[in-house]
């Protein structure tokens, strides 16, 4: 049998043909085939999840007992300690100031050398209405200006915060406020319905002020927080003096709540 053989001079190109479809054969035979598994061990794991709180939860402050004694004793001013004093500002409650002003407590009297606008240095919330004149106050702290050595013109007497009766603090130029006990101190409004329940009825336990506030409960009927008729303010003044005549002659109240 005759077999015919390419031609020398192209030996080479086929040659090239046929290596090049064996790689080709070669190539797609592999190009099917799965990927070999990872090890396991090598395999990149997303980092833990670290809850930041876990054990590391911010201390709770503890309740502010009510203060017996002066926090700086031997000072010519009598004043609460300063924890004490800042919980005191922050929870406004009426209660608390019935506490302070309370007869026999040593804390520091105060009263309103004129009018002027109620606001709190320390961030507290304030009462709305005016401190009058002759208004009482517990002084709670006294601020002396740091002038750094320089004489500066009215600046010597330096500011106060006070507590008012109904439970809000006020900061006080050294100017408006003095110590002399006028012929009838005012107060501020005491508000009736914010006081505990347990107060209220120790409160109620005084003749005189269970029949004011009988009168305050009928001309205040309906009359919502923030509003007012003659008649419902009448009643409210009327039970907040027998309240504050209670406290003022000793009338005996509940032991005063810790402070959150």
């Amino acid at each position: 049998m005759h077999v015919a053989f390419p031609d020398p001079s192209r030996r080479g190109a086929w040659c090239y043909v046929l290596g090049a479809a064996a790689l080709a054969m070669a190539l797609s035979g592999c190009g099917g085939s799965a990927e070999p598994a990872k090890d396991a061990s090598q395999e990149k794991k997303p980092a833990p999840k670290v809850d930041v709180g876990d054990g590391l939860d911010a201390p709770k402050e503890e309740p502010v007992a009510f203060p017996t004694a002066c926090a700086n004793e031997g000072s010519d001013l009598c004043v609460p300690p300063s924890a004490f004093v800042t919980r005191l500002c922050a929870a406004a409650m009426p209660e608390m100031a019935l506490a302070l002003f309370a007869k026999g407590t040593p804390w520091v009297r105060g009263y309103l050398a004129r009018a002027t606008e109620a606001w709190d240095a320390s961030g507290g919330p304030s009462s709305s209405s005016k401190l009058e004149f002759d208004e009482e106050v517990i002084i709670l702290v006294k601020r002396t200006p740091n002038t750094g050595g320089m004489v500066v013109s009215g600046a010597s007497g330096g500011s106060y915060d006070v507590l008012r009766w109904n439970g809000s603090c006020a900061s006080l130029q050294a100017e408006e406020i003095r110590m002399r006990v006028p012929p009838e101190p005012l107060h501020a409004e005491i508000p009736w319905r914010k006081l505990d329940d347990d107060v209220q009825k120790a409160l109620l336990e005084d003749e005189k002020i269970a029949t004011r506030a009988a009168e305050h409960k009928k001309e205040c009927k309906g009359v919502s927080a923030g509003q007012t008729n003659p008649k419902c303010e009448k009643a409210q003044k009327a039970l907040g003096k027998a309240i504050v005549a209670f406290v003022r002659r000793g009338g005996a109240l509940p032991p005063p709540p810790t402070l959150p």
